[in-house]
């Protein structure tokens, strides 16, 4: 990307959200006001096991969704109960940061999150204690990079959103700053 492009969610940020959490939560400093600090996308696939090119496909619909090239997870250790061995391939992640980061929260919730079947809001308690929120999508072809007539398979995926916030209220306010929509 070149030099001069900068998201529109980052001009945002710095122009609106920023004030915004300083008036909130009387920060001193600039520097305390929580940001998104990354963003992992995780599909798991379970048939995987039995069939390596259904990894190998949903590797390549989660690159089309981040724009960055995503990474075939392998097992760790041997299930048999899974019929799973060591070291195969059972997923895809990728880690966003800086403007693709940028660029995918405002697909996300502008774009995606609109097209999900019986939408209601994300749940508002998903976040883990320390700032960070996660989501998880039942199917990945509500992104508009993905084509439904090329899907054989439809897959879900978790979606991780690190923010540098100390608590579960402060990266609240901050997401609900981005326009996440947060059930009431």
């Amino acid at each position: 990307m070149p030099e001069t492009y900068l998201p529109r969610l980052k001009t945002a940020y710095d122009q609106q959200i920023v004030p915004k959490l300083v008036q909130q939560f009387g920060y001193t400093n600039r520097m305390a006001v929580p940001r998104l600090d990354k963003i992992v996308l995780n599909m798991g696939i379970g048939e995987g096991v039995s069939d390596q090119k259904k990894v190998t496909a949903a590797a390549n619909d989660l690159t089309l969704i981040a724009g960055q090239k995503a990474v075939v997870t392998r097992s760790r250790k041997a299930i048999s109960n899974f019929k799973l061995r060591e070291n195969l391939p059972i997923g895809a992640k990728v880690t966003l940061r800086s403007h693709r980061m940028f660029d995918f929260v405002d697909r996300l919730v502008n774009i995606a999150l609109p097209r999900v079947r019986d939408f209601r809001g994300l749940n508002p308690k998903s976040f883990d204690g320390n700032g960070n929120y996660t989501m998880g999508i039942r199917e990945h072809i509500i992104f508009p990079e993905i084509d439904f007539d090329k899907v054989e398979d439809v897959w879900g995926m978790d979606i991780v959103v690190c923010t540098t916030a100390r608590t579960d209220d402060e990266a609240r306010a901050l997401l609900a700053a981005f326009n996440f929509p947060f059930r009431q």
